[in-house]
């Protein structure tokens, strides 16, 4: 991991071991209502792992909080400024993709901003998210697919596709030039429930 990586690690190994003990809950209390295992919790405390996003999403939920949380400072704020440059890059791809997580709210209604960029043969597939999510994305440059409940979607530059989350779904640069896409993720209660198990 390079050095911001590192930082964005140990930051959220600080947030989910607050959020643990504050509930009094168990390493193995955590990682059962997560799905995920005790190794991976003990990693993503320990600023170890470079967690997935749908890992990341999976303990967020168990811990009600919404993924912002986890990866901002905990004191509340009214007001928060993200400025260019400055947002939590959450994902990284073969072609050199970044997810970047920009602006998000608390639980229990969660609704994220990621800034998305994508070189050509880049694609993330993500798992379905808790039951009621919505996503709405926006092109901004070049071209992507988004793959969701059975259909593939081709996007161009200005394009916008409003579809649930709460399915598996991927987004895939198939073109030749890099694409870049703005990302809006909303995801009610979270907290109350847990999210489906992953398909192996």
């Amino acid at each position: 991991m390079d050095e911001g990586t590192s930082a964005l690690a140990a930051a959220i190994g600080t947030r989910v071991r607050q959020e643990r003990q504050a509930r009094g809950w168990t390493l193995d209390r955590l990682a059962e209502a997560a799905g995920v295992s005790r190794r991976m919790v003990i990693n993503v405390e320990q600023g170890a792992a470079n967690p997935s996003v749908g890992t990341l999403l999976r303990m967020s939920d168990a811990l009600g909080v919404g993924l912002p949380a986890l990866v901002e400072s905990p004191e509340p704020r009214t007001l928060e400024v993200v400025r260019k440059g400055e947002g939590r890059a959450l994902w990284s791809g073969e072609f050199g993709g970044r997810g970047t997580l920009v602006a998000g709210t608390e639980s229990p209604d969660v609704v994220e901003l990621w800034d998305w960029t994508m070189g050509p043969g880049d694609q993330h597939a993500s798992e379905a998210h808790s039951p009621g999510t919505k996503e709405l994305l926006q092109v901004q440059h070049g071209s992507i697919t988004v793959v969701t409940a059975g259909q593939s979607i081709p996007l161009d530059t200005g394009d916008a596709l409003t579809f649930p989350g709460d399915v598996a779904h991927s987004y895939i640069n198939t073109g030749t030039e890099p694409a870049r896409f703005s990302l809006a993720v909303f995801e009610p209660g979270v907290g109350s429930g847990h999210r489906p198990e992953p398909t192996r």
